[in-house]
């Protein structure tokens, strides 16, 4: 029907808005956003630019909190993290790469969760009907601070995933930041070390970050296998 108080056009303009602003339209624009920032990544590898292309008239303050606002960038972009860590280390050196390195985490995933929070979890809420959906989504709404710290503690778990399970919950952004902080420091601290030390592979500082990289992954696949192994019998 005619609405005698907006007119044709306007009423036409009304239920485009509405199109337009409705919870699959937002689904659509973050996932061309995800794929557009991927595109990006492959294209002009801004990791690389990160390390070798870093402007040497910055240093001090300044430069760390410019990398930092482009490691949160370039995560939320979905570069991955270990390298942005060794480009920090190389960079900076291991305190301050690993304070550069964990804002930009945090800065990282903040954009993430609220990408995914506004534009995906309205539409993809009511999808959540499988029984791994539902249990990821029960552990996050109920107890976010304590799934995401551990999630973030083992390294095998993809960055950008636990972002968006996060915002699709209903848990808070505060806990999730403040658990993506204090559970990103360890795997972090160890690739900004390793990238820190890159130019003597052989010193048992490199070493040991290495290895303790290495057992981390490993433990985290086995802690994966034994909770896959948990839900199929239940």
């Amino acid at each position: 029907m005619l609405d005698p108080v907006t007119g044709p056009r306007d009423g036409l303009a009304l239920r485009c808005g509405r199109a337009l602003l409705s919870p699959w339209a937002r689904l659509v624009l973050l996932a061309l956003l995800l794929v557009s920032a991927a595109c990006a990544v492959l294209v002009y590898e801004p990791q690389r630019l990160l390390a070798a292309g870093w402007p040497p008239q910055l240093s001090g303050g300044t430069a760390l909190a410019l990398f930092g606002v482009c490691y949160g960038l370039c995560t939320a972009a979905l570069v991955p993290r270990p390298l942005l860590n060794l480009a920090a280390g190389a960079l900076f050196g291991a305190p301050a790469g690993l304070a550069a390195a964990i804002a930009g985490t945090v800065i990282g995933a903040g954009i993430s969760f609220t990408l995914g929070r506004v534009l995906g979890q309205e539409a993809l809420r009511p999808l959540l009907r499988g029984r791994w959906l539902k249990v990821a989504d029960g552990q996050l709404s109920r107890h976010g601070f304590r799934s995401v710290l551990a999630l973030r503690l083992f390294p095998g778990v993809p960055f950008a995933a636990v972002n968006y399970c996060a915002a699709v919950s209903r848990m808070g952004c505060v806990p999730f930041l403040l658990a993506t902080a204090a559970g990103s420091v360890p795997n972090t601290a160890a690739y900004v070390i390793a990238g820190s030390r890159a130019g003597s592979p052989d010193s048992p500082v490199f070493l040991a970050a290495t290895g303790f990289i290495v057992l981390s992954a490993l433990a985290g696949a086995a802690v994966a296998w034994r909770k896959r192994h948990r839900l199929r019998e239940s």
